[in-house]
């Protein structure tokens, strides 16, 4: 069992250093996912819960408290967690996620040291209540059966492993973003490091089946930061024919809702028209191999 007080400690098992983000909001699903963590077997876990402009409290013993005194957004509030944490692996959950399998992280590091061209790990989600799981939780352009394994250029953020090494690699969760698109820059930075992104369909973690539009600012965040995702990665003749390629997709997507178009379009200017940070472009036989393998980096 993973239990920090358990005796004697195996050293041969894997060590996973794991970030719990929560904003405090969802006590129960944060019990569940925190319950779920400490129930895998075979291996050895560091979990910190990071709250973001909250305190966590009444945790399990073993299970450590970061508390941010604002709330910095999910990237930033992940990122905090890495350095409190200790593990030849990481993994990101969130506070309304939860993994019913114990042995999924020892299954999902058993994946990854078989192939060590993979350099992130994505499971399948499922609703935990038997709801049927929407197409966007399958992140391919052709989705396909759900339990269908693949390469992967984008991810659902909820439930993430990678070697350290790989993520350190990366520079990290893409802090500006604040929410949305922090997925696809982690996927693609861990493309331009030589692995691949991989989506197990075989893997499980449980989520409830939300509307992403419950975020008040769902719309615009998503066109801003689809623009700041081109502007920090792509290499400068490729910035136009993304975000143009998005810009047509949304205004078919949306022609029928003019208020959620008009969100997303204030959003697409101000990507424009405000910094998106620090940029760093792929490389050119970066963007050949994701080509290669089914998408290159143009939608």
């Amino acid at each position: 069992m993973s239990d920090p007080s358990a005796s004697p400690v195996d050293s041969t098992l894997p060590t996973v250093g794991v970030v719990v983000l929560t904003q405090g909001t969802r006590p129960d699903d944060l019990e569940r996912g925190i319950r779920s963590l400490l129930l895998q077997q075979d291996v050895r876990l560091d979990i910190v819960c990071v709250g973001n402009g909250w305190q966590p409290t009444g945790l399990p013993s073993g299970v450590k408290a970061l508390g941010l005194p604002t709330n910095l957004g999910i990237p930033a509030g992940r990122n905090r967690g890495v350095s409190q944490v200790a593990g030849e692996y990481l993994f990101f959950l969130d506070d309304d996620a939860s993994i019913p399998d114990p042995l999924f992280l020892v299954d999902a590091i058993g994946m990854l040291r078989a192939d060590r061209t993979i350099g992130l790990l994505q499971p399948r989600v499922v609703d935990p209540a038997g709801i049927a799981s929407p197409r966007r939780w399958i992140p391919r352009i052709r989705k396909g059966e759900a339990t269908a394994s693949s390469n992967v250029f984008s991810v659902w953020e909820g439930a993430v492993l990678l070697p350290r090494a790989v993520f350190d690699a990366t520079g990290g969760w893409g802090e500006p973003y604040f929410y949305a698109h922090e997925g696809i820059e982690l996927a693609w930075r861990v493309w331009d490091q030589g692995f691949r992104a991989w989506y197990a369909g075989n893997l499980v973690a449980n989520h409830p089946v939300i509307q992403p539009t419950r975020h008040a600012d769902y719309y615009r965040l998503n066109a801003r930061n689809r623009v700041w995702l081109a502007r920090r990665n792509l290499p400068a003749p490729l910035i136009p024919v993304y975000a143009g390629s998005w810009l047509l997709i949304q205004l078919v997507r949306w022609a029928r809702n003019p208020t959620a178009l008009r969100a997303w379009l204030g959003g697409f200017r101000e990507g424009w028209a405000t910094s998106p940070g620090g940029r760093r472009p792929l490389r050119a036989r970066t963007v050949w191999r994701m080509s290669l393998a089914g998408r290159p980096p143009v939608v």
